[in-house]
């Protein structure tokens, strides 16, 4: 898969231990599907690429790797359809690990729609849970409180989501 780098669309102010800045970046899209991924506090490359970069060339997982890019292209062609997800988090939020048979990587993110997923971060999952691993969990928690904001918004009419677009978000800026 190769990343599109796209111009910033989104800018989010909130709060968790510190103070954080998140951007929306479009990573690839096709006629009928848009993948974002997030930068925090101003950085260069997305959570995705930090992901990307990390797990590349990694013998242990490349299988893994592989069936992950693989079923994001997938994805881009037939839609963020559920049955390529396996739900995580909180009943009320729309995080979700790319499934795949081994379950040893994950790659978590939010499954905004049939047509809109924002890629996170991930790793290699060594507990029961993601919760008992702070590194899967610190990846988890900024990818909830990320979408808490962005149905905020939404909620207040801030940004609209139609089709394969998050609309309206441009150069905004918001507090949480």
């Amino acid at each position: 898969m190769q990343v599109q780098k796209k111009c910033c669309i989104f800018a989010a102010n909130f709060r968790t231990d510190t103070m954080k800045t998140a951007e929306l970046k479009v990573v690839a899209q096709s006629d009928n599907v848009s993948l974002y991924s997030i930068c925090f506090d101003g950085a260069q490359e997305t959570e995705f690429e930090k992901f990307i970069a990390r797990f590349k060339d990694n013998a242990t997982v490349n299988h893994d790797f592989r069936t992950i890019l693989l079923a994001l292209e997938r994805i881009l062609g037939t839609g963020v359809l559920e049955r390529y997800f396996r739900t995580e988090g909180r009943m009320n939020d729309n995080l979700c690990a790319l499934s795949i048979d081994s379950r040893k990587l994950r790659l978590y993110c939010l499954r905004i729609s049939d047509q809109i997923l924002i890629a996170g971060n991930g790793g290699i999952k060594e507990t029961k849970t993601y919760q008992e691993s702070n590194e899967l969990s610190g990846y988890v928690m900024n990818l909830q409180q990320f979408d808490r904001i962005l149905k905020q918004a939404q909620a207040e009419g801030a940004i609209t989501i139609e089709e394969n677009i998050i609309k309206g978000i441009e150069g905004k800026v918001f507090e949480k």
